[in-house]
């Protein structure tokens, strides 16, 4: 074997195993879409789950970034860089996107089950990329909406109606899916309002944090506002694993970040939204929703929403820069 096919045969090789890694690194999506579906039902308060997933995950975050005197510096600095207006105001409440999605994992999973939540998650996702993508949002130039793309939209919506068939009969169980769909469709500007930060302190790891943080705040608001409001009460679980919800997604997130420089984003995409379907549909048979089978529907559905992201990904042949002024000023 000649010195370039053995440096193609292990350029392949290597491609192969970081595509693996990403497909595991995917499936942490559905695993902690169980953590924080399970601990919601324990407390019987999704909102609380939301705000214990995203406390553990800020928490991890804060011991990393405030033990270095430069991201220390960098995390600090950011109130006053809003003030001064040095970025669009909406980079900076990214975090609320995550809260969404958080939030919905406690509320919705334990009734809809991880596939159903991670097909209309992803769904929404798909259609949020597509849209973003034509509007310039987040990327340095604008996609057309070209047939393949607007194919890609199509079947996402096609795979959230296939998810959800089986609950036609119960109005309240379609109204829970669409809380992930919902969740999806905003969470497709968020990296873009995360890679701004990370561009403006320097770091990432001060990005990750600030988006924990908003999340956090955001949800511990609303929360004190229903305990005044309703009396609501706040608890905490019992079960160690029931606060892995923040830490596996931190996992998640760092694994991502490693794998792109070797896969770049499209293959990236594919891997880890197939790694989040499959992963989802083995919880899902492994740990049924309220003891009930997996319906022949939901893995189409599964299936259906995998295709809608390898087709919107598909890069149109020509794009026009996106203008400055479409992100805000």
């Amino acid at each position: 074997m000649t010195s370039a096919l053995r440096a193609q045969s292990a350029r392949s090789a290597s491609v192969a195993l970081f595509t693996l890694a990403t497909v595991f690194a995917g499936m942490l999506g559905p695993l902690q879409a169980l953590v924080n579906g399970r601990l919601g039902a324990t407390l019987n308060d999704g909102h609380a789950a939301a705000l214990i997933s995203f406390g553990t995950g800020l928490a991890l975050m804060l011991v990393v970034v405030l033990a270095r005197g430069r991201t220390r510096r960098a995390f600090f600095a950011l109130p006053r860089q809003l003030r001064r207006g040095e970025l669009p105001r909406w980079n900076f409440f990214a975090g609320l996107c995550g809260a969404v999605i958080v939030l919905s994992e406690g509320v919705t999973v334990g009734f809809l089950g991880v596939a159903v939540f991670q097909t209309s998650l992803i769904s929404g996702l798909v259609i949020s990329g597509v849209l973003c993508d034509r509007l310039g949002i987040g990327v340095p130039v604008k996609q057309a909406i070209t047939i393949q793309r607007g194919l890609g939209a199509f079947l996402a919506v096609g795979a959230t109606l296939l998810v959800v068939s089986p609950s036609w009969s119960a109005p309240h169980m379609i109204a829970l899916a669409i809380m992930p769909f919902v969740g999806g469709l905003l969470a497709g500007w968020q990296p873009a309002g995360n890679s701004e930060i990370g561009r403006l302190s320097g770091s990432m790891l001060v990005s990750i944090t600030w988006n924990f943080l908003v999340g956090f705040v955001a949800l511990g608001a609303v929360y004190l506002v229903r305990m005044a409001a309703t009396g609501a009460h706040f608890s905490l679980p019992d079960t160690w694993w029931m606060y892995l919800g923040g830490p596996l997604g931190l996992l998640s997130i760092a694994l991502m970040a490693l794998l792109v420089r070797r896969l770049g984003l499209l293959l990236l995409g594919l891997a880890s939204t197939a790694g989040q379907l499959i992963g989802s549909i083995l919880i899902e048979l492994a740990v049924p929703s309220h003891g009930g089978s997996l319906h022949l529907v939901t893995v189409v559905g599964a299936l259906v929403a995998l295709a809608a992201a390898a087709i919107a990904m598909i890069p149109a042949r020509s794009a026009a820069p996106a203008r400055t002024a479409d992100t805000g000023d």
